[in-house]
């Protein structure tokens, strides 16, 4: 059931049980708005009959009341068999104008949480409606609170930007009857941090509290620090560890952000997240190198911008010279935001996607160098036939044109499909090849439909052999267990192998000259965050994960080459233990055989570029060292460390591309440009602070 507080002061519930949506009831109206609202603690469901003591009744739970925080300084407690309001706590009011209570919250022994704009914090008893303690903690309205594991702390935050932290203490006191102690609970206002620079408009801790008895808890690891996140208008979500002081007295608590060893909430280090580099961590900047071209897309728009070339070293070098220009500025007309595009290397196709809709566009550059865009009305009847009719979906998650430009790689938004697209002039595209090898039923985490192990180091579907309709009709017909979203696309430089990846960690190759599957890679514990073909070896695939680390597979041998594995396995520490996940992965494009191999790993924070030159050599003469010399557990990644060159100057980075020999584009979108276009934050001087 889904509790629903709306605008004309009515309660309403919702029923989402079985997959669906479904209005309940409504409860009596009050004169005035629901600013929030939170269930109470459920109570157990007694029996009916006693004589089935041991029957599945003792665990049926039922929702009793709900709390509501309303608009004319009071909060409600809701019946909610009946719908009727059980009882009214009012709170402070100043000059006769109302208050609003924008937060509430319940603890498991039934005490009411709420949180004002009048930045007072009360605590009240369920049973009686009663106030139990009051704490003017903010300056300004209290507009989020959270409530740890065990229910013994709350978290308070709003508009002054200030996290305020509330613990439950133990109290003693001699019994009258007897000379023993008689132990009694209060709240006290324990510490406070700021971590953000304008309001905060959303909290929560991981673990959650479930208002339940601890007999019936969900139990979590004692030993790892919760997590409280929070994020507001400053554009930055803030993630801290608040684990409380007792909790590390008897036993050592770990840090899971890796910030410090502190852990309490009072002492530790706060992380705020980068950005992420697009919808479903896909690029929202794409670079056209042959055209010098960059692409942005934002909610319903696109931007697209020329990258002058640099003047040589022979020519004087005007410092006032622009380097870049905008083409085109594209509006849509979207049921959903943006949440793929993709641009082609010359420069000439654009596609953009919405969860519902794909829109194919060529680009004509006129003479005084704007982009005139025409759009290809036939694309999406054209895709049609080729995607199921439920859902009705004809949005595509990923896009990649191949580097000639006369084929459109397109991953469907859910049905998850594999469409080769042939690009045509004459605005005819036609669909070559589809592949359902994504919709295949997994057990685990692994395809299991027609797989024959070839080698130690892949499993692999032999290539199609059918014809191309009798085998999509096979994936049809086979294959629709299961629904990936597929994230990830990369095609080599040479336009013959196509690598996908989707959400459920599985990999698969294509052979675009045959339009066939190739074959599947192994799954890892991980998602691949990045795919690229390394342009001096074609066949060599790097697939890199979150966790700052990669894989480089042949795709032609069907195996891990060995120094790849070696190179993995002993990267430096700096590389695999920064703070800020892997984003994306650069290669340079190749000029000649004699240049210098290597490849450029990037995240939100930072950039670092790895050789790749002799690295069969090097890696066999790290392990000669390591024979030799097996007091030494660290030579292999000491013999990389000073290779390898990290620098965090840029941030928060959305791209990192290759744009020519030499030429390396990073896109960055700095906080102190977005807070700039923010109101004034809220700001209260103290007498005496400079």
């Amino acid at each position: 059931m889904l509790a629903l507080g709306c605008e004309d002061g009515t309660v309403r519930l919702v029923s989402v049980s079985d997959d669906t949506l479904t209005h309940y009831r409504r409860f009596d109206r009050v004169k005035c708005r629901i600013l929030s609202l939170t269930w109470g603690p459920p109570v157990s469901q007694e029996p009916e009959d006693s004589a089935d003591s041991d029957s599945d009744d003792e665990g049926n739970w039922l929702d009793s009341w709900i709390v509501t925080g309303c608009s004319d300084s009071s909060l409600r407690k809701w019946d909610v068999s009946t719908g009727r309001v059980l009882d009214r706590m009012g709170t402070d009011k100043i000059r006769g104008e109302r208050t609003l209570v924008w937060a509430v919250a319940a603890l498991g022994d039934g005490t009411i949480v709420s949180g004002d704009s009048l930045g007072i914090v009360k605590f009240w008893d369920s049973r009686t409606s009663t106030q139990l303690h009051s704490f003017q903690a903010h300056n300004a309205d209290v507009l989020c609170l959270a409530v740890g594991p065990e229910g013994n702390v709350v978290y308070s935050t709003g508009v002054d930007q200030k996290t305020t932290q509330f613990s439950q203490v133990k109290t003693f006191s001699n019994s009258e009857a007897k000379s023993t102690l008689k132990t009694s609970s209060r709240w006290v206002q324990s510490s406070s941090r700021r971590m953000h620079s304008h309001d905060v408009r959303a909290l929560s801790i991981w673990p959650p509290h479930l208002p339940l008895p601890p007999s019936h808890r969900r139990h979590f690891p004692s030993d790892i620090a919760p997590v409280l996140a929070s994020g507001g208008l400053d554009m930055s979500v803030v993630v801290k560890p608040a684990a409380l002081p007792s909790s590390t007295a008897t036993s050592r608590v770990v840090n899971p952000l890796a910030t410090s060893v502190d852990v309490v909430f009072e002492d530790s280090y706060h992380r705020r997240l980068p950005y992420p580099p697009g919808p479903s961590s896909n690029y929202a900047v794409h670079v056209a190198r042959r055209a010098r071209l960059v692409s942005c897309m934002q909610d319903a728009s696109l931007t697209i911008w020329r990258v002058l070339k640099t003047a040589s070293s022979e020519e004087e070098v005007d410092p006032d010279a622009p380097d870049w220009e905008k083409c085109l500025e594209m509006e849509f007309d979207v049921h959903t935001n943006l949440v793929a595009t993709a641009l082609s290397d010359d420069g000439q196709w654009l596609v953009v996607s919405d969860m519902y809709e794909m829109k194919l566009f060529a680009l004509n550059l006129e003479a005084d160098g704007i982009m005139k865009p025409r759009r290809i009305r036939n694309f999406p009847a054209v895709i049609q036939p080729h995607i199921p009719t439920e859902p009705a979906s004809r949005g595509g998650l990923a896009f990649a044109f191949t580097p000639d430009s006369t084929k459109l790689v397109m991953t469907t938004a859910m049905s998850s499909y594999v469409l080769i697209i042939e690009l045509d002039k004459n605005d005819k595209p036609s669909v070559l090849r589809k592949f359902g090898h994504h919709r295949q039923s997994t057990r685990g985490s692994r395809a299991f439909k027609d797989l024959k192990t070839t080698s130690n180091d892949v499993e692999m579907a032999e290539p199609d052999e059918e014809p191309v309709s009798k085998v999509e009709d096979e994936d049809d017909t086979l294959a629709t267990q299961t629904n990936a979203n597929i994230l990830r696309i990369a095609i080599s430089a040479d336009g013959q192998w196509l690598a996908t990846s989707d959400d459920k960690c599985r990999t698969h190759v294509f052979n675009l000259d045959t339009l066939q599957h190739h074959c599947s890679l192994p799954s890892f514990p991980l998602p691949a965050q990045s795919l690229a073909f390394d342009p001096s070896r074609p066949s060599h695939l790097l697939l890199a994960f979150p966790n700052n680390s990669f894989q480089i597979y042949d795709v032609e041998t069907r195996q891990f080459p060995a120094w790849s594995r070696e190179l993995s396995n002993h990267l430096p520490r700096r590389f695999t233990t920064i703070h800020d996940a892997l984003l994306g992965v650069a290669f340079a494009p190749v000029v000649s055989q004699s240049s210098s191999r290597f490849v450029v790993f990037w995240g939100a924070t930072w950039l670092c570029k790895i050789p790749l030159d002799d690295t069969s050599q090097s890696v066999n003469s790290s392990r000669k060292r390591r024979r030799e010399s097996i007091k030494e557990p660290s030579a292999d990644s000491s013999h990389w460390e000073h290779k390898v060159k990290m620098i965090t100057q840029y941030r928060p980075l959305l791209l990192v591309d290759f744009v020519g020999e030499g030429e390396l584009i990073v896109v960055e979108r700095p906080l102190v440009d977005v807070l700039a276009t923010l109101p004034p934050a809220f700001f209260k001087h103290k007498y005496g602070a400079s």
